[in-house]
């Protein structure tokens, strides 16, 4: 396994875990679950963070390929690549 951690200009904090089978990245969005939607479009991740002073914070990272899996659990945001 290979570890990798990365920072946006916002502070954003991502892991990235390469595997001999696949990748999984992890960021911690620190918001609830249901106000957060994620898409991945050709090897791209767009996020929108709902917040509540309306404030929406949006932003996108590149994927090492196609998303086999999006969970958020806990304003944990883990993205599976297979």
């Amino acid at each position: 396994m290979i570890q990798r951690h990365t920072t946006d200009r916002r502070g954003r904090f991502l892991r990235r875990y390469d595997y001999d089978d696949g990748t999984v990245i992890a960021a911690d969005l620190n918001a609830a679950d249901e106000d957060v939607t994620v898409d991945t479009v050709d090897g791209t991740a767009i996020v929108v963070v709902e917040r509540d002073d309306d404030d929406d914070e949006e932003f996108e990272f590149e994927l090492p390929g196609s998303a086999a899996s999006v969970d958020i659990e806990n304003g944990v945001l883990t993205i599976t690549v297979a």
